[in-house]
C-alpha cells in the first residue's frame, strides 16, 4: 500500500471519526459550489459531490435542500477559501484550510491558536509545498474489483486504489478530480462520497510529550467554525 493508504488509515482513526462539524462544513460547501454553479446539481458537478458527501454522514435531505435553497437566496452572503501555514512547536509544518464570510476574523483567530500554542504563523508558500494536493473518491464495492478500477482509472489520473470496510478508495491528482468524476458517472459507478486532502510528503516522528504540545494546537484548530480541514506533518499511529 502506499502513502495515500496510510495517511487515511491513521487519519480515520485519529480525527474522522468525530463529526460534529460535518454539517456545518458541508453547509459551507454547499453555499460554495451553489454561489459558484448554480443550485441545480444536475448541471453543477461540484455541487454533485457535496450532496454525496451529505447523504455519507447521514445529513437529513431536508437540511441539504434548505441550504440549497439558501444558498441561492440574494442576501446570502459568500464564504471564501483561504489557507494559512505555519508551524507548531517541534518543527511540525500546519496547513489549515478555512471557509470564511469575515476574513479579518479569521486570521485574528488563527494567529492566536499559533501564538498561544508556541507555534508561529507563515506566509503563504511557507509549507503548502510540503504536501501533496490530492483528491478521492469513495465508491459502492458491490460487483467491483479494486485491482480492475485501479487499471481502468491510470489514464484517467488514478495513482492509488484501496478496498476498506466501506467501499473502494480512489486517490488521484487534485487536478484529476473531474476527469475521475465524470467517468465514474458515465459508468454508473455509485460514488459514495468525494474530496481532497493535503498528504504530506515526510512526517516527522515526536516523542508523546511532544505530541501532545502539537495536539493542542490541532484542537483549537479544529475547533474553529470557520477551518474545515487541518493537515500536519507529525507522524500518525493507528494505535
Amino acid at each position: 500500500m502506499g502513502r495515500a493508504f496510510e495517511f487515511r488509515k491513521a487519519r480515520k482513526m485519529k480525527r474522522w471519526s468525530a463529526m460534529s462539524k460535518a454539517f456545518t462544513r458541508i453547509g459551507k460547501d454547499i453555499v460554495m459550489a451553489v454561489k459558484e454553479g448554480g443550485p441545480d446539481p444536475d448541471s453543477n458537478s461540484r455541487l454533485r459531490a457535496v450532496i454525496q458527501n451529505a447523504k455519507s454522514v447521514n445529513m437529513p435531505k431536508d437540511n441539504v435542500e434548505r441550504a440549497i435553497k439558501k444558498a441561492s437566496e440574494k442576501g446570502q452572503g459568500d464564504y471564501k477559501e483561504v489557507i494559512f501555514e505555519g508551524y507548531a512547536q517541534h518543527g511540525i509544518a500546519v496547513l489549515v484550510e478555512t471557509a470564511t464570510d469575515n476574513n479579518t476574523r479569521t486570521v485574528a483567530n488563527v494567529r492566536s491558536y499559533f501564538n498561544k500554542c508556541d507555534g508561529s504563523l507563515g506566509t503563504s508558500g511557507s509549507v503548502v509545498f510540503m504536501f501533496d494536493h490530492t483528491c478521492n473518491f469513495r465508491i459502492n464495492a458491490k460487483g467491483l474489483d479494486p485491482e480492475e478500477i485501479e487499471l481502468e482509472f491510470i489514464d484517467f489520473g488514478a495513482e492509488e486504489v484501496f478496498a476498506d470496510e466501506d467501499g473502494i478508495l480512489i486517490y488521484a491528482p487534485f487536478e484529476s478530480f473531474g476527469a475521475i468524476q465524470a467517468e465514474l458517472e458515465k459508468r454508473e459507478i455509485e460514488i459514495l462520497s468525494s474530496g481532497f486532502e493535503r498528504i504530506p510528503q515526510v512526517t516527522k516522528s515526536l516523542t508523546p510529550e511532544q505530541a501532545e504540545d502539537v495536539e493542542k494546537l490541532l484542537e483549537k484548530l479544529e475547533e474553529d467554525d470557520d477551518v474545515q480541514n487541518v493537515y500536519h506533518t507529525m507522524e500518525e499511529t493507528t494505535e
